[in-house]
């Protein structure tokens, strides 16, 4: 005990590690879009991020959406929902990118995020990974979205890098063949990417030591489990 901190519990503070593993593996981008139209422009803009991505030397994986169920409407066992949970655990990083509607996001990119656990155990899928935020517009470019993936990121308690990326008037901005056409809402999204890879590469080898917090030093591994994993009323 301290005299200046008496309610501290100095045993559970250690020194920064002085060194750090390096990884030398690519960086693990999982994608995620929220919407299953067949041409559907947050895919497109994924997969235009994609090529990105592994032009900057990450090895990327997309999840499609289709034939997810709605959350806690089947058990986890169900093989979309398995799917995801793995992709979400092999990931360092990963690029979220709705549509707006309604002025929010898609129920259908929603339902991927809740169908990720807070913990499984008292393991946090996505604890410590970076984040890139995106959007697609149907009109004027808007920030809803990317606002609200934000809020998301940080309640998954994950890194999301500083730039973003709206595009406005979305259909205007792909080509027949979905690639998208040069513009600067195309620089931004290279941009971003970029920003990803390279926060990713800073944060993924210290991810235990960043997001260790104090509060949850001082609780088991058990009771830890079951106050993230309590369902809400």
């Amino acid at each position: 005990m301290s005299e200046q901190l008496p309610n501290l519990d100095l045993t559970l503070f250690d020194l920064p590690p002085s060194a750090t593993p390096t990884s030398e593996h690519k960086p693990r981008i999982l994608l995620l879009y929220g919407s299953t139209r067949e041409r559907a422009f947050s895919r497109l803009l994924v997969e235009e991020a994609a090529r990105l991505l592994e032009h900057f030397g990450a090895e990327t994986r997309t999840f499609d959406p289709s034939g997810l169920p709605l959350p806690d409407d089947v058990p986890v066992e169900h093989p979309k929902v398995q799917e995801l949970r793995e992709l979400v655990q092999w990931s360092e990083g990963q690029v979220w990118c709705s549509p707006e509607r309604h002025g929010a996001m898609s129920a259908v990119f929603k339902a991927q995020i809740d169908w990720i656990p807070l913990a499984l155990g008292a393991l946090r899928p996505t604890q410590g990974k970076t984040l890139a935020v995106m959007q697609v517009c149907g009109g004027s470019q808007s920030f809803n979205v990317v606002n609200q993936l934000r809020v998301l990121g940080r309640w998954m308690r994950m890194f999301t890098i500083p730039n973003q990326s709206s595009v406005p008037k979305a259909y205007l901005e792909f080509d027949d063949t979905g690639r998208m056409k040069p513009s600067p809402y195309y620089d931004r999204v290279v941009d971003v990417m970029e920003e990803l890879v390279k926060f990713t590469v800073l944060l993924r080898d210290r991810q235990a030591f960043l997001v260790d917090r104090y509060s949850e030093r001082k609780e088991s591994a058990e009771q830890l489990s079951e106050r993230v994993n309590q369902r809400s009323i």
